[in-house]
């Protein structure tokens, strides 16, 4: 197992949430469509308290997938580059978007908003897999 890129683990990271901005806010209006259970707004009592947490969890997936890439080890991932974006977006396709489907259906999600969230977090993934690939 190599070394951890703790610099790509932070860069990663970072690139997700500002993902996060673009993508909830002008992106796809998910702003309206973001209604919940009774017409409540995710988020919204408690914005900065949230955020830090979706930064933190974000931080923390970062650091997962830069654990992953370790263990792959840098020689293959010169060989085989696909393996960056096979592994993140893999975990987001098979792990992420099927557990946050789970979810959102039993509080009644509307579809739109689970569509907005999944393309993100798959985007999300992608993007910190190119992080990682760049910056490797």
């Amino acid at each position: 197992m190599g070394p951890v890129n703790w610099v790509a683990v932070v860069v990663a990271a970072l690139g997700a949430g500002l993902l996060a901005l673009a993508w909830f806010r002008p992106a796809f209006g998910a702003e309206k469509a973001r209604k919940v259970a009774g017409g409540r707004f995710v988020a919204r009592r408690h914005p900065l308290r949230f955020a830090a947490l979706a930064g933190l969890m974000l931080l923390i997936t970062s650091a997962m997938l830069g654990h992953f890439f370790a263990r792959v080890g840098s020689a293959t991932l010169a060989e085989k580059p696909w393996l960056y974006f096979m592994m993140s977006g893999g975990l987001a396709l098979a792990f992420v978007i099927p557990a946050l489907w789970t979810s959102f259906a039993h509080i009644r999600v509307p579809t739109r908003v689970a569509l907005i969230d999944a393309g993100y977090w798959l985007a999300a993934y992608l993007a910190m897999g190119l992080v990682f690939y760049l910056m490797g």
